[in-house]
């Protein structure tokens, strides 16, 4: 099964349409499934007197409120439309993650294919209800939240509509960077067992060798940010892949997703010409006379063109000569 590889451009293009679609482009160069943005207006977000998170503050460099942050940050209705419509041009599915009601509600007038919950809604009752009366593809997100939140969370689609087999679970740690430690990747094989999902994991780490890592393991889908350079001003370019980095993580992925094969230990085709050259056969040690008994003593193991495979060894051993062997000559019975 192929992964499914999002972009996650998130609010990287810091409010600027062209940033945005530049964005796309480098998702689309990559080779990503889906591009992703957010969705979002402040005021049905956030309250306008909390303050940014300690990694917002350190990375936009500026001392605001969230609701500053995230005013500069919406994306009007016109440009989610210019967005879709440089997506369809470019052969890449278009999504984005709602954040309040309005946003679901312009998403779904947008006709969005697929839906991402994030992990600060994983327990938001009311909005798990509205995107699962939709009944489309989901992908719920669960950075800092337990089973048994998730649990919760799982019900809540089910009982509102949401079809089992359209939900994919995604292990997350929601730290910017998130630190190896705590990355806890095998939580993702808990999650599967427990509920009969679809995992996949949204990877919040630096660099590229943990979304590779939970391919291995079984992940069928992969959200990771990206960025033009991580160097703008912004609360998510730091932790952000640059475009080299999303080519690299895409094409790795692809190559372990090859590498995984069928399960089945069989011989290679690319191998079989070495089975021949590397195995050993069973050659003359010594001058064997014609008739003589084949011993340990006058017989050894080597990398031969001719002679019997190694394997026979226990069959060759006490039979006769059946001519005169010089040293190194492959036997054969």
């Amino acid at each position: 099964m192929k992964t499914f590889i999002i972009a996650e451009a998130g609010v990287n293009h810091n409010g600027d349409i062209e940033q945005a679609l530049a964005l796309i482009d480098v998702a689309v160069q990559a080779g990503a499934g889906a591009v992703k943005f957010q969705t979002f207006q402040a005021k049905n977000l956030v309250s306008k007197t909390l303050q940014q998170a300690e990694y917002q503050t350190k990375n936009t460099g500026k001392q605001q409120s969230q609701y500053q942050l995230l005013k500069s940050l919406e994306l009007t209705e016109p440009e989610h439309k210019i967005l879709i419509k440089h997506c369809q041009a470019n052969n890449i599915e278009f999504m984005s993650t709602p954040f309040d009601d309005q946003s679901i509600s312009l998403l779904s007038r947008l006709k969005m294919q697929k839906w991402k919950i994030p992990s600060g809604e994983l327990l938001s009752i009311p909005y798990l209800r509205k995107i699962a009366r939709l009944n489309k593809t989901t992908i719920l997100s669960t950075g800092m939240g337990d089973l048994d939140e998730i649990e919760i969370a799982l019900t809540t689609l089910l009982k509102a509509g949401l079809d089992k087999n359209k939900l994919t679970i995604l292990h997350a740690n929601t730290a910017y960077p998130t630190p190896y430690k705590d990355v806890n990747i095998t939580a993702m094989l808990r999650i599967k067992k427990k509920f009969k999902v679809n995992v996949g994991l949204s990877d919040h780490s630096l660099g590229i060798e943990i979304p590779i890592a939970a391919v291995a393991l079984g992940a069928t889908l992969i959200e990771k940010h990206f960025t033009l350079d991580r160097d703008l001003p912004g609360p998510d370019h730091k932790a952000s892949l640059e475009p080299q980095e999303l080519q690299q993580m895409v094409n790795s992925i692809r190559n372990v997703e090859l590498a995984m094969g069928s399960g089945k230990k069989l011989v290679s085709n690319s191998e079989k010409i070495n089975k021949s050259i590397a195995r050993k056969k069973i050659v003359a040690k010594k001058i064997i006379n014609l008739g003589q008994t084949l011993t340990a003593d006058n017989l050894t193991l080597k990398r031969s063109e001719k002679g019997e495979p190694a394997v026979n060894w226990d069959k060759v051993i006490g039979k006769k000569a059946i001519k005169y062997f010089v040293v190194d000559e492959g036997i054969c019975l």
